[in-house]
């Protein structure tokens, strides 16, 4: 299998590259060849046997899908995106990459589809920024996509391209929605949702962080390691029973942000916790308002997608994969 990873500099993409590397397979499929892509050269991944390409490109250049599509990747992983904040900030910026990169490549897939009948699995990264007010308190399978932000409105749009996209048979395409990844290890990126990390990241470390939002806020998280299980059966799962609705909302935790804080006090104590100290940002409060919280996601379970029961759960797999299992 030849698996082509589009955003694999950033931290999931390196998760996920990891995880393939390990044991040079995608599931139960064994992969001979990666190529790995990104704005940077991405790592080289340690101990993999097979062929590696790594590539720094722009994916909103027009003549970068054709490249990546060369040797025909059996599965493509999309993953590279302006995040929420940033896509914000720069509206050009974020429409030119999450949007116009995205349809390069699907109709790159398409033209080579249409000559030579290829039909790859492919996978987006898509998001819960989807979905904007007014919302319920639980989402379902069924609810209305009505983005709030310039994010969720070019992940949105990409989602339909990929279902549009597979109903004509260019692809087999899966959008998965991935909830905000808690916790994220290294630096703070620019992403609206960073602060959900940075305030169990930081005082794990020992380091103070800032908490711009009121401590009432709620939201949907799962850990690093279920967003690569997340992206592993969806590219290896079979698409069958999934049916016309390519785009799944993946399983979570909900919690508000003093249930976060409350978890790291039970497995931190009070030292970490006094590390938090409040500062609102009128900013990151307008674009976390109109976030969802949270979400019945039975179709994605029913068809084997699985997350953390607790966020105790997600803390312990930060210090487990980041720390070496010691505070």
């Amino acid at each position: 299998m030849h698996v082509l990873i589009i955003g694999a500099a950033g931290m999931v993409g390196r998760k996920f590259v990891g995880a393939i590397s390990r044991c040079g397979m995608l599931g139960t499929q064994s992969v001979e060849k990666l190529t790995l892509v990104d704005a940077v050269e991405p790592q080289v991944p340690a101990g993999f046997e097979g062929a590696v390409t790594r590539l720094a490109l722009d994916i909103s250049e027009p003549s970068t899908a054709p490249q990546l599509l060369a040797d025909r990747p059996d599965v493509i992983v999309h993953l590279a995106a302006i995040v929420s904040g940033e896509a914000e900030q720069d509206f050009d910026k974020g429409y030119s990459i999450n949007l116009d990169g995205t349809r390069y490549l699907f109709d790159a897939v398409r033209q080579i589809s249409l000559q030579h009948g290829y039909c790859p699995r492919l996978v987006f990264a898509s998001s819960i920024a989807v979905f904007g007010s007014p919302m319920p308190d639980e989402i379902d399978d069924i609810f209305v996509r009505a983005p709030m932000t310039s994010y969720g409105t070019q992940k949105a749009i990409c989602e339909l391209l990929l279902q549009d996209y597979t109903r004509r048979g260019f692809f087999d395409g899966m959008a998965i929605r991935l909830p905000t990844i808690c916790i994220r290890p290294g630096l703070p990126n620019k992403a609206a949702s960073g602060f959900f990390s940075g305030i169990l990241r930081e005082p794990l470390a020992g380091k103070e962080a800032i908490l711009p939002v009121p401590d009432t806020v709620s939201h949907w998280h799962a850990s690093p390691r279920a967003a690569v299980g997340f992206l592993t059966h969806a590219a290896t799962m079979d698409t069958g029973p999934v049916g016309h609705r390519r785009a799944l909302t993946m399983p979570g935790i909900l919690a508000t942000v003093a249930e976060q804080i409350e978890a790291l006090r039970q497995i931190a104590g009070d030292k970490a916790v006094a590390l938090i100290r409040q500062e609102p940002d009128p900013d990151i409060i307008r674009i976390v308002s109109n976030w969802p919280r949270g979400f019945a996601t039975e179709r994605a379970l029913a068809l084997g997608f699985r997350a953390e029961s607790s966020f105790d759960e997600i803390i312990r797999i930060h210090i487990d994969d980041e720390m070496g299992g010691k505070l």
